[in-house]
């Protein structure tokens, strides 16, 4: 059996890595590598206790081992757990994210400073989820990328990974946009994602190390993939300047917005049309589902089972 997957985002290079790992041969197929990626703006977080708080039990279940498989990549993977504040007059949507999510410890603001000295006289009380990760998206992305064959025809059997652009054959595929911006802020360290639950603008910020950090991201229900709009930055540069002042010196490095794929009920989806095998649908869990969509691609491929994401034959 050999195998074509196209597109060259974060599902469709995880899917030829695996299969390629079981020794099915595996060539990637993408008319637009490089940035035009979706998975080129992620955040990287591998948080699927965080993601409890308002995703389905599926995603928790089958992000637990995204860590793990990315390290077995020879991707670097951080392990430094998770931190979630809120504003002090707004304790009680710290409250409310506690009792939706699992994994997590309370901390005080001496336990935030022992593990974020520039936000523990900001910040009463944080949660922490010690068991989570993160990793660079454009690192993890070029690392799989280099081991893949490419090819310039599909041959084979096709799995086709090309996120929003398949709604050609997949009618109930949305977008969502997202928005994120990338600044430079040397006057504060941070050794781990921090998520802020502001009142307006709920924001992540991820450390990319030397004073840099991805600040996001929106969730408009949106198909548009051009330039992040003014009203998203400037929401974003509040929302983390609430998280520290230091912020409002930062400089900005980068702006993005693309749209992410996904389904009604926000889960990604296996599924065969025409004898093409779709799968797609990974909505704002890019990172955190694609290796576990990539183990049920190969087990049906090579046991013809049927996981927990396939939909019924749709020929």
């Amino acid at each position: 059996m050999s195998v074509t997957v196209i597109g060259g985002g974060v599902m469709g290079l995880c899917i030829a890595t695996e299969l390629n790992a079981r020794g099915i041969p595996a060539a990637i197929l993408d008319k637009a590598p490089g940035p035009q990626a979706c998975s080129w703006w992620a955040g990287g977080m591998l948080a699927p206790w965080c993601e409890g708080e308002s995703a389905e039990p599926a995603v928790v279940r089958h992000g637990l081992g995204a860590a793990d498989w990315w390290r077995d990549q020879g991707v670097p993977v951080t392990r430094n757990g998770t931190l979630v504040v809120s504003p002090a007059r707004d304790t009680g949507a710290l409250a409310r994210f506690a009792r939706r999510s699992q994994g997590h410890r309370m901390l005080d603001a001496q336990g935030i400073a022992a593990l974020e000295p520039d936000l523990g006289a900001r910040f009463d009380r944080a949660l922490f989820f010690d068991s989570e990760a993160h990793l660079a998206p454009r690192e993890a992305l070029a690392i799989l990328s280099e081991r893949l064959a490419r090819t310039q025809a599909a041959t084979g059997q096709v799995i086709d990974c090309r996120g929003l652009s398949a709604r050609d054959a997949l009618c109930d595929l949305r977008g969502v946009r997202g928005e994120m911006v990338v600044i430079r802020c040397p006057e504060i360290a941070l050794s781990r994602p921090v998520r802020l639950l502001h009142p307006r603008m709920p924001l992540y910020v991820v450390p990319r190390g030397d004073g840099v950090f991805m600040l996001g991201a929106t969730m408009l229900e949106s198909d548009r993939r051009g330039p992040p709009t003014t009203r998203a930055v400037l929401e974003l540069l509040s929302a983390a300047f609430a998280l520290h002042p230091a912020f409002a010196e930062a400089e900005v490095l980068e702006l993005g917005a693309d749209a992410r794929p996904a389904f009604p009920d926000n889960l990604p989806r296996i599924r065969r049309v025409g004898g093409v095998i779709h799968a797609n649908g990974l909505y704002r869990h890019g990172f955190l589902l694609a290796p576990a969509v990539a183990r049920m691609v190969a087990d049906h491929l090579q046991h013809q089972t049927r996981p927990e994401f396939m939909d019924a034959d749709h020929d």
